[in-house]
């Protein structure tokens, strides 16, 4: 049996995390088992539902290297898509729907009740033999034990979800069903409509919920949710994704920096974790700049430029080995590429701002002698190397009986504008001589 899973969610907005970590998983496992990947998409809910809302989904998983095997090619529900199980969008599937309802209601299966169409439910309970749960036996409650029949088409024609997913996982033949553990309550439902269509129930894996790191579930509100966030304040998607893999599953001696390639070949369904994840914004964020740092220059420096770009810098005016060293000064320093503004702005201004608290503590008028030697020493340099720099203000705080502190604060203030940034030898490398010594100037001129 070939292995087919889907990713079936639906257009109100954004893609949450949360989805995008089901998409993954289901990915993963379709990848690692060389089966099929599905996009289809519920868009039943006319009045929430918009063609922008699919494109965002559909960005979101090719940001994330996510590519399906069969499903939408474009966000318009009557345009063109890949694999012989469409359509892949709900709302063009109501045929399919209508003809499997009346099948229901001929059998006695189902039948009409004020204008809906209610599905019979069997009496007993149904165990669910889940894949990542375990054996789980929902009981009926109260209700449910005097009435467990349930609408699959509402009043107004339009058929439920229960009904709607039911069939769209039959017709197109999923092997696996992979879902947040939220709908674990849903699946005796689901496998009762499967058996009354006559057909097994696929095997389901119903994976932890993602909560706040404070243990609440996350919601579309919180800090986080949102898959576009990601995209649009600099992180790189395959750090997303390696974050992604963590929230539920392990690999073994508690790594958690793992390629996408190792995990492919490392993951399946029972190795999921029971526990809910919480999710760690800290620990995301240091997996990015593990992966800033290992990324190849040419595509750090395409993504920092961008960054620059989006904040107002224009950096076509320098010269493009003098913009790659400004940038080469940084790539450690960065856990988002949106960063790249705040550590290398003072690179592409002629006259840099000064943080007001910093110069009240090094423009100082017993560090004004200490500059001007400084800037002396370093306009007879003939070399102006990160290693000669160095060498040189250390020399100088040596001689002058001072640690080399004394001396680094305000220089990196008078270069930069700012307290903190790159490494100082090396920025004042790429500057060159001509700025540092100007900027020292301007620094020097401040002091009283």
């Amino acid at each position: 049996m070939k292995v087919r899973v889907r990713f079936a969610p639906s257009p109100t907005g954004f893609l949450h995390i949360g989805g995008a970590r089901t998409a993954l998983f289901n990915w993963l496992y379709a990848r690692h088992t060389g089966g099929t990947f599905i996009l289809r998409i519920e868009d039943t809910d006319v009045a929430r539902n918009t063609q922008e809302a699919v494109e965002v989904i559909l960005q979101g998983l090719r940001w994330l290297g996510l590519d399906w095997d069969e499903g939408p090619i474009t966000g318009d529900a009557t345009g063109p898509s890949k694999g012989e199980y469409g359509p892949y969008f709900q709302s063009q599937r109501k045929e399919n729907y209508d003809r499997r309802v009346e099948a229901l209601l001929s059998r006695g299966l189902a039948y009409e009740h004020e204008g809906a169409v209610k599905f019979k439910m069997p009496r007993e309970p149904i165990v669910v033999s889940d894949l990542v749960v375990g054996e789980v036996t929902r009981e009926l409650t109260d209700r449910e034990q005097l009435d467990p029949d349930f609408i699959i088409v509402r009043s107004d024609g339009q058929p439920v979800f229960h009904l709607v997913n039911v069939v769209d996982d039959l017709e197109m033949a999923v092997t696996h069903v992979i879902r947040g553990e939220d709908h674990l309550s849903n699946t005796p439902k689901h496998i009762a409509l499967f058996r009354a269509f006559g057909v097994e129930p696929p095997k389901y894996a119903h994976i932890p919920l993602i909560l706040n790191s404070d243990g609440t579930k996350m919601s579309k509100r919180d800090k986080g949710a949102s898959l576009t966030a990601y995209i649009e304040e600099g992180y790189a998607p395959e750090a997303v994704v390696n974050y992604l893999c963590l929230l539920g599953w392990s690999p073994k001696a508690n790594r958690e920096k793992i390629s996408r390639q190792e995990v492919t070949e490392l993951f399946d369904l029972p190795q999921i974790l029971r526990h809910n994840a919480r999710f760690d914004l800290t620990k995301l964020r240091w997996l990015n700049a593990e992966y800033i740092r290992e990324m190849s220059s040419d595509r750090f420096y395409e993504m920092a430029v961008h960054s620059l770009a989006k904040a107002g810098i224009d950096t076509n005016k320098y010269p493009v080995s003098y913009v790659k060293a400004a940038l080469d000064t940084c790539k450690d320093k960065l856990k988002l590429l949106t960063e790249a503004p705040q550590f290398a702005d003072f690179y592409f201004q002629d006259e840099v701002a000064f943080d007001l608290e910093a110069a009240k503590k090094d423009f100082t008028p017993e560090n004004k002698p200490r500059l001007l030697k400084l800037r002396e020493a370093l306009s007879k340099l003939t070399s102006f190397d990160a290693a000669t720099l160095g060498n040189t203000l250390q020399s100088l705080a040596a001689e002058l009986g001072v640690k080399p502190g004394v001396l680094v604060h305000p220089t990196r203030l008078a270069c930069t504008g700012k307290p903190i940034g790159p490494s100082l030898y090396h920025l004042m490398e790429v500057l060159g001589k001509e700025r540092v010594l100007q900027r020292l100037d301007r620094a020097i001129a401040m002091m009283q």
